[in-house]
């Protein structure tokens, strides 16, 4: 069973029902089923036309359900659209399905889940496990912003910001996630930068593609993560990180700053330095203070204390620590991190261990605990 086909024919199956008149809850449900029948019958009897078969599976099982909804039994007459059996019209409905799910009655954690759940394929346990909170939890939040866009027309989705967003934090699911959305978000961004003349849009493909043109680099062999610092810049992606400086620059040009266009920069100037040590980390923190200046987030601030603590001294970055509140997320990773290069050691060893018990997945989790055990086996010797 070709668990990639299936995750992604789902928007353009999804899109077909919608189409056809079926509200976002219900066609996303039947979509599902047809998923789930297809994962049963494919692998002794596969499809000459699977998105064919999709559709005409997923539009049998709204039928079916409409039926069973006496408040929609004026919907019966539905029955005589069922789509013939042959090959399904191509047509890549997922940017405009991201626009629908990203609709602006929705928080961002809604947005996320639900354009994950109904966009990228994934069950709702996979996304309750990226989010850390139970899969009931996960399931009633998925169910509350269905039920808040099935009103919504296809024609009437949320807004380009909103779009935005959604894109920014499912590319980063994808990053440092289990399921690898990242080249999924970068392909649907270029649609919409192909579409929109925005410098914001060109921000964040290009702030995609520098992140992304260091994956390779990003984890060893057995699977851990490795520190920038540490990373093997010769596995870098040099041609995506030529696209995204190129995209960068033609949008800065256009002096109209936002947040990713900032956040593209501090990563622009990364993948610049041939070495760690070269980095021009005066520079990234000034970028650091154009983006808090934009966003006011005690985030981005956290990020900046460790580029203040590379440019000017641990200890400084220790004082710009200082001002922020420790329940941050990575509070304790940068903390513990800053002491280090401070020569405390025992403080260091410490927030490494705390940080490790508060960390979002178990890569993660496993490079701090690493980071602990390395400094308490120092203090040994």
């Amino acid at each position: 069973m070709n668990e990639a086909l299936l995750r992604s024919l789902t928007p353009s199956v999804l899109g077909i029902l919608v189409r056809r008149g079926a509200d976002f809850a219900a066609a996303e449900d039947a979509v599902q089923d047809a998923l789930v029948e297809a994962v049963r019958v494919w692998p002794a009897d596969p499809p000459r036309d699977a998105k064919g078969w999709l559709v005409t599976v997923a539009w049998r099982r709204f039928l079916d359900a409409t039926r069973a909804d006496a408040a929609r039994r004026r919907r019966e007459d539905r029955i005589d659209e069922e789509p013939t059996p042959g090959p399904a019209p191509a047509v890549d409905d997922t940017l405009q399905l991201y626009f629908l799910c990203a609709h602006p009655s929705l928080t961002p954690s809604s947005a996320v889940a639900l354009t994950l759940r109904a966009v990228g394929g994934l069950t709702t346990r996979q996304i309750a496990q990226a989010y850390l909170v139970p899969e009931a939890t996960m399931a009633q939040r998925i169910s509350r912003a269905k039920r808040t866009v099935s009103g919504v027309r296809f024609d009437q989705p949320g807004d380009v910001a909103t779009v935005l967003r959604v894109l920014y934090l499912v590319f980063n699911e994808g990053y440092s996630g289990d399921v690898d959305l990242a080249a999924e978000a970068i392909r649907i961004t270029r649609q919409l930068a192909a579409a929109i003349d925005h410098p914001e849009v060109a921000g964040l493909l290009a702030l995609m593609l520098l992140h992304h043109a260091r994956r390779a680099a990003r984890t060893a062999p057995d699977g851990s993560l490795v520190p920038l610092a540490e990373q093997d810049r010769g596995r870098w992606d040099t041609e995506s990180i030529t696209e995204g400086v190129e995209i960068l620059q033609a949008a800065l040009a256009r002096d109209r700053l936002g947040e990713y266009q900032a956040q593209a920069a501090i990563a622009a100037l990364h993948a610049d330095a041939p070495t760690a040590e070269e980095t021009d980390w005066v520079q990234i923190v000034e970028w650091y203070d154009e983006l808090a200046r934009l966003t006011r987030s005690p985030v981005v601030r956290l990020n900046r204390a460790v580029a203040v603590g590379e440019a000017d001294g641990p200890r400084a970055g220790l004082a710009a620590l200082a001002a922020l509140d420790d329940s941050l997320p990575r509070h304790a990773a940068v903390a513990a991190y800053l002491h280090e290069r401070d020569g405390d050691l025992t403080t260091a060893a410490r927030l490494y261990a705390e940080a490790a018990r508060k960390a979002p997945n178990l890569a993660e989790r496993d490079h701090l605990t690493r980071q602990a055990a390395r400094l308490n086996a120092r203090r040994c010797r």
